[in-house]
């Protein structure tokens, strides 16, 4: 940081923790929605007014980029064109539609709260942020963007992007995770989204963090509120929103057993609470520290499936990150005795699958990069499809 003093901190000595008023900010409101009109990406979801359709919009766009959402989005609008019919789906149905968009956790949230909407709002989506917020899945942030946008209703939100466009434009050089710092932004959010318009304005925060207010090499001299920007000023935005360090990581180590049986292969889903809740694997366990991977094997899959395995074969390792875990996943492909019974302890359900069709069921990131190092991917489960049509 220079030595030039910010100037929200001069401004903001009385009470840096307060919001300007909603009349103060009509210039930045003004310069904002004019830069949106001008300057607003071509997304499907913009072209519509349906509450439904933006609110699965809103959930896929939670830790996922535009590009990747866009023909989800239209594919389970496709199966699922309305709250009744999602309500009434099965969850496997729904995973199906969701496969390879990833948190399944959202996926399973939309089911349980369209359940609700038709049990308790006749079928229709509450129209305020603080109906939307009572909904599965459904926090401040998403009942926020529903809410205005859908609805044109003065509500705000804050999420990543706009956590940043406010730290450079206030001049925040704290925590950007402190309560206090949270608070703030909100309350800023919240002035700021009064008037004509609330959906556009919530919409046009986002895109200039998104397009132009990036977390690296911001395009400053395209941004329609510089003039007023702190950190631009002080010529520190790179550095900011300040984050706390990342939890250091725990390490995990797996066996996943690749159990082939009359050219099929066994997959096994976990319990619907826990990491990857809900989805199909391979199956296998965890090893302590000291473990060797292939003595433990047969043990664990003598343990969780009831097999008695005929050789195993170590294909390689896989790693996978997920919050706060580094999973290193050991590979085996091995055999089942004819007829044996699968005796289940830990996993809910469990099918015998040809390879090629384990990808259309919902499954994590660790799960198929696994299969990829078996052979099975998209595109050799596209042709074996095909050969199968033909």
């Amino acid at each position: 940081m220079t030595a030039r003093k910010s100037r929200t901190a001069k401004t903001a000595e009385g009470d840096p923790n307060s919001a300007p008023a909603a009349s103060s900010l009509n210039p930045l409101r003004k310069a904002l929605l004019a830069w949106y009109d001008a300057n607003r990406r071509d997304m499907p979801w913009r072209n519509t007014r349906d509450p439904y359709a933006i609110w699965i919009s809103e959930a896929m766009l939670q830790q996922t980029r535009v590009d990747t959402v866009i023909p989800y989005w239209e594919r389970f609008l496709e199966t699922f064109p309305t709250v009744e019919t999602l309500a009434t789906a099965d969850i496997d149905e729904v995973y199906a539609v969701w496969t390879g968009l990833g948190y399944y956790s959202r996926a399973r949230n939309l089911k349980h709260a369209a359940e609700t909407i038709v049990a308790d709002h006749g079928g229709q989506l509450p129209d305020t942020a603080e109906g939307l917020a009572t909904l599965k899945g459904i926090g401040r942030y998403t009942a926020g963007a529903i809410a205005s946008i859908a609805f044109e209703r003065e509500a705000p939100l804050v999420d990543g992007n706009v956590i940043r466009v406010f730290a450079r434009l206030l001049g925040i050089r704290e925590d950007s995770a402190a309560k206090t710092v949270v608070d703030r932004m909100w309350a800023v959010a919240g002035e700021l989204v009064k008037g004509p318009r609330p959906g556009d304005l919530n919409q046009a925060l986002m895109e200039l963090g998104a397009t132009v207010c990036t977390p690296r090499n911001p395009s400053c001299l395209l941004c329609p509120v510089r003039s007023g920007c702190d950190a631009h000023a002080v010529g520190d935005a790179e550095a900011l929103p300040i984050k706390r360090k990342k939890t250091k990581q725990t390490k995990i180590r797996a066996v996943a057993a690749y159990i082939e049986r009359n050219g099929k292969i066994l997959a096994v889903r976990r319990p619907e609470t826990g990491l990857m809740a809900g989805l199909w694997e391979l199956p296998g366990g965890e090893l302590e520290a000291s473990d060797e991977t292939k003595d433990r094997l047969p043990e664990i899959l003598k343990d969780v499936v009831g097999l008695e395995i005929l050789g195993a074969e170590h294909v390689g390792h896989v790693q996978h990150l997920f919050t706060h875990r580094r999973l290193t996943l050991e590979v085996f492909r091995c055999r089942a005795e004819p007829g044996a019974r699968v005796r289940r302890k830990g996993p809910v359900a469990h099918k015998w699958i040809r390879p090629e069709d384990f990808l259309d069921l919902a499954h994590a990131g660790s799960t198929r990069k696994a299969m990829s190092l078996l052979g099975v991917t998209d595109e050799t489960s596209a042709r074996a499809a095909g050969k199968k049509k033909g």
